[in-house]
């Protein structure tokens, strides 16, 4: 298999465990080494931060406070979600197809090489 991750920065997906079991987010950053995504809206957490001093040429004093952000979350616990016939929004695996397309060399001829395309297994189109 591949060393990469089934879903990408862009990709809406749901979330099957955890605190927000359930939630249907986009994904907003991905960390392939650690396989971590962290979705939009998603395991939120509040950081509480100092008061500090601005070290732009303005100078003056950045305001601390709590504040609250997304943190990651392991991507096997996220599904990527399509939309099917009826227009809902399912949550589905990916698979891996490989194409023959038509690629341009720099100096403009052309050759036949391949691509791996994900497909979405619930309605087999191409994601």
């Amino acid at each position: 298999m591949a060393t990469g991750l089934h879903v990408k920065k862009g990709d809406r997906v749901k979330v099957l465990a955890g605190k927000d079991k359930g939630t249907i987010g986009e994904i907003i950053g991905v960390d392939v080494k650690a396989r971590r995504v962290t979705v939009a809206g998603v395991n939120i957490v509040k950081r509480h931060r100092k008061d500090r001093q601005d070290t732009s040429t303005r100078g003056g004093v950045i305001k601390g406070g709590i504040l609250s952000s997304e943190a990651p979350i392991d991507a096997s616990n996220v599904a990527l979600v399509v939309r099917d016939k009826s227009n809902a929004e399912v949550p589905t695996r990916v698979r891996y197809e490989r194409r023959q397309v038509t690629k341009k060399r720099p100096d403009g001829s052309e050759y036949q090489g391949w691509r791996s395309v994900r497909i979405a297994v619930k309605t087999g189109k191409e994601i």
